[in-house]
């Protein structure tokens, strides 16, 4: 099974800054926490407050399907929706 690597990232608006704060931790911890994830990070950019940087890698493609899944009908879904996403996925054997 080919290893799914997700690299790049995400604009956030000043008016959704504070609910992306506020629920990216709880996002973080239970993405961590699902089967086939083999890392997860997110940070704010030190140089662009509205700008968060993202690196996942999960073990297969049913492992990010699920994530994906998972993430958008959580909290985070809600709150992410209207971020600008800026992603390069990348399948590895």
């Amino acid at each position: 099974m080919a290893k799914v690597i997700l690299e790049g990232y995400v604009l956030v608006a000043d008016s959704d800054l504070s609910a992306i704060k506020g629920t990216l931790p709880k996002h973080i911890q239970l993405t961590r926490q699902e089967e086939g994830c083999l890392k997860f990070e997110v940070s704010q950019d030190i140089e662009n407050k509205n700008r968060f940087n993202v690196y996942e890698e999960f073990r297969s493609e049913d492992a990010f399907k699920f994530h994906q899944q998972r993430a958008s009908q959580s909290e985070w879904g809600q709150v992410s929706a209207r971020l600008e996403k800026h992603y390069k996925t990348n399948n590895i054997t």
